[in-house]
């Protein structure tokens, strides 16, 4: 193959989310969204492994946050618990996970373990017993494991939601990862709806069993957590080479796509490597997304736990909190959908993340100046679906612009601690330093977040793209033949995604 034509192949970053393609323009390329047999594989693999990992994060998100629509329920004033022991009952699933996030590769190598432990919250009856469900929860999930060989190597990878990022990235090109990203995150904020309904009509089974209707919303949604887990060491394939619904023609065809658009490298790049651990950590790009991490986690959990508190708060009753908690939710599923299709079509990640800070940024103003309860109301449609569609958009941007896999692992791990630190901070902030129904520090200090949450990205859309224009300069003038090998993201003929 003539360097030309190495060029191109290899080259094909996708027309919309670079900046510009370095396909040549006298080599004619046939993309996935113009062939109907390319598109039909893609299709397939939407089909077989978006609906398995889109209830897994489901259920995962819902398991980790009925706990607010719990509280209102009643577990609070069952097992005598005070605001501030009610946030450290939320801690306590926060820190395991964060912790284990980047050695569980060394721990465990099971599919789906953490269900076992979501069925004893429904028969605990003592604060302590709660604490000690919860701590399990936050160290199982965060351990969660699956192998998935790259390129015939084994490797390893922690936690719900990056496990299944980083699972997704090794099925699709760079062009297409958000808004299968987005279909899986979508449906955290479809638990939030779906939470909400659900404790509606299972507090009704106060009673049953002599036991009251918090412990059945547990007991309930953790039975079908494990029996879901159980189908699926059968339904998610390990990688598109073991997929047996793919023919061997469709699986060549994922493997070239990965490897021209550099979602996978050569075997040797994606061996897992400490040196890649300790790069990944040096890399800028990957600092400024985890703080915007940080930020959005911060609101994102905080919306997620105490979302039924605040309606209660606005004057409904319990009942009647859970179901009106449903709507910004559902509001969220949508935007959330859209802003992936967005961000895929035209390759603005950065601006969608923008944006999403932006619906946040107006909903907190909304929640902080108004005295209509209406209005407040409202705000949680602008907050919640701010915060909703800023994870995936985040997600995808961190795992498009890192590079080779063990890399691109650690960034993404990176990422989650961080988001999980926020979610530490605001259990406190919501919790205990910031009074019900007003929430005003708690509202002011999220504010800031959203603020800046928009400077932080602006910042990193610069970095990228100050980045793409140096390694512009080096391709007009060097050849990728004399380039070093294994540079990974670092690579001239990588192109960042903005």
């Amino acid at each position: 193959m003539s360097e030309k034509a190495s060029h191109t192949s290899t080259d094909i970053e996708k027309h919309h989310v670079d900046s510009s393609s370095l396909a040549s323009d006298s080599s004619p390329v046939r993309t996935t969204a113009e062939d109907p047999a390319l598109k039909k594989t893609w299709r397939k693999v939407d089909m077989y492994i978006l609906p398995v990992v889109a209830m897994f994060y489901l259920l995962s998100f819902l398991d980790r946050t009925n706990l607010g629509n719990a509280r209102i329920a009643g577990l609070q004033k069952d097992l005598k618990m005070t605001n501030r022991q009610y946030s450290i009952a939320l801690t306590v699933t926060y820190v395991p996970y964060i912790v284990a996030e980047l050695p569980s590769n060394l721990l465990l190598k099971t599919f789906k373990v953490f269900e076992l432990i979501l069925v004893p919250p429904g028969v605990v009856k003592t604060y302590h017993g709660l604490l000690i469900c919860r701590f399990f929860l936050g160290l199982l999930e965060g351990t969660y494991l699956t192998q998935i060989p790259s390129n015939n190597v084994d490797v390893s990878k922690g936690g719900v939601f990056p496990g299944l990022v980083l699972y997704l990235s090794f099925w699709y090109p760079r062009r297409q990862l958000q808004w299968r990203i987005s279909g899986f995150f979508s449906t955290a904020s479809i638990s939030g709806a779906f939470s909400g309904l659900l404790a509606y009509g299972i507090i009704n089974m106060h009673g049953v069993g002599n036991r009251p209707g918090w412990a059945w919303i547990f007991i309930l949604e953790g039975l079908f957590t494990f029996l879901f887990g159980l189908c699926s060491f059968v339904l998610l394939p390990r990688s598109p080479a073991h997929a047996r619904f793919l023919n061997e023609k469709e699986k060549e065809y994922i493997a070239t796509q990965l490897k021209e658009t550099g979602a996978t490298g050569d075997d040797s790049d994606d061996k897992f490597s400490w040196r890649e651990v300790g790069r990944a950590f040096m890399l800028p790009q990957v600092w400024m997304i985890a703080v915007i991490f940080f930020f959005d986690g911060a609101i994102l959990y905080g919306l997620a736990y105490f979302t039924p508190s605040i309606v209660q708060g606005l004057g409904y009753t319990a009942a009647r909190a859970q179901l009106f908690s449903v709507p910004p939710f559902a509001a969220a599923f949508v935007v959330t959908m859209i802003s992936a299709f967005v961000s895929d079509r035209y390759g603005c990640r950065g601006l969608v993340s923008m944006f999403c800070g932006l619906l946040c940024l107006i909903g907190f103003v909304m929640f902080l100046v108004s005295h209509s309860i209406h209005v407040k109301y409202a705000s949680l449609f602008f907050t919640i679906s701010g915060a909703y569609c800023g994870a995936p958009s985040l997600s995808t941007w961190g795992a498009n612009n890192t590079a080779p896999h063990t890399r691109r692992a650690t960034a993404i791990a990176i990422g989650f601690i961080m988001t999980n630190s926020g979610g530490i901070l605001v259990t406190w902030l919501l919790g205990v330093l910031s009074p019900a129904p007003l929430y005003r520090k708690a509202t002011i200090t999220l504010l800031i977040f959203s603020v800046l949450m928009i400077v932080f990205t602006a910042f990193n859309m610069f970095y990228l793209w100050t980045q793409n224009k140096k390694k512009a300069a080096i391709r007009a003038t060097t050849a990728r033949s004399d380039e070093k090998p294994g540079l990974g993201d670092q690579s001239a003929w990588y192109i960042y995604s903005l």
